[in-house]
């Protein structure tokens, strides 16, 4: 096998790398307008879990289908997230600058309740992308993919905060944070949850029985359906 035929091993990784960067740019620049952030970090996660499954996948296209079909509920999702993250922040600066004292337990409640929000917004937006749900049954079977993935979850959790790591400690690699910040952590973590979300959909697959045109590999899990499937999966 030649080092530069199509299907060398060399040009499958360089064609993933152009990939994964132009779903970078793609994101970055859907995530501009601040509030259409949910909807571009859903069409994300939906184009990395197909990704990381190897299927056959047009980048701008399908990340397009993915930011339409979810903007209406992606957009709230991310507005609540945003809220939250805010709020917090205003909080955290309060309490480490204002000259006010807090006790220990409030700082300790607070830290907690970051970690909490950081934590389910891991499997939120990988959720919202692959199942159909209303806005608060995808939050909450967010958090219940969280626990029962909890070594993955924190696992997921690392890899979003290392780019954010490497442009603070390792100024050198800010271009490469850049191109590929938002894309790579999101195409590994779809490695990590991908088997588990396959079971789900396998569940949901040998219980319906959707009609032809309807049955796509991608076929996405409605409503209470979900829940129903994770219940049957409590000890994974």
């Amino acid at each position: 096998m030649k080092l530069f035929d199509l299907d060398s091993p060399l040009m499958q990784a360089l064609n993933k790398v152009a990939d994964l960067l132009w779903l970078n740019v793609l994101t970055m620049i859907c995530c501009i307008p601040v509030v259409t952030a949910g909807a571009s970090l859903t069409a994300l996660h939906y184009m990395a879990l197909k990704m990381a499954r190897n299927e056959e996948c047009y980048i701008t296209r399908d990340f397009f289908k993915s930011f339409k079909a979810n903007f209406k509920q992606g957009t709230i999702i991310g507005l609540i997230l945003l809220f939250i993250i805010v709020g917090m922040t205003g909080d955290y600066f309060i309490i480490k600058y204002s000259g006010l004292e807090f006790n220990n337990v409030f700082q300790m409640l607070f830290t907690a309740l970051a970690i909490l929000v950081f934590f389910t917004s891991m499997f939120l937006f990988p959720v919202l992308a692959k199942f159909e749900n209303t806005v608060l049954r995808t939050i909450r079977n967010a958090f219940y993919i969280g626990v029962l993935q909890f070594p993955k979850t924190i696992l997921m959790m690392i890899l979003t905060v290392l780019p954010a790591a490497l442009f603070f400690f390792v100024p050198q690699i800010i271009p490469l944070v850049f191109l590929l910040g938002l894309s790579v952590p999101a195409w590994l973590s779809a490695k990590l949850y991908s088997n588990f979300f396959k079971k789900l959909e396998d569940q949901f697959r040998a219980t319906h029985q959707p009609e032809e045109e309807e049955e796509q590999e991608d076929l996405r899990i409605f409503r209470d359906e979900l829940d129903e499937s994770l219940s049957d999966h409590s000890d994974l």
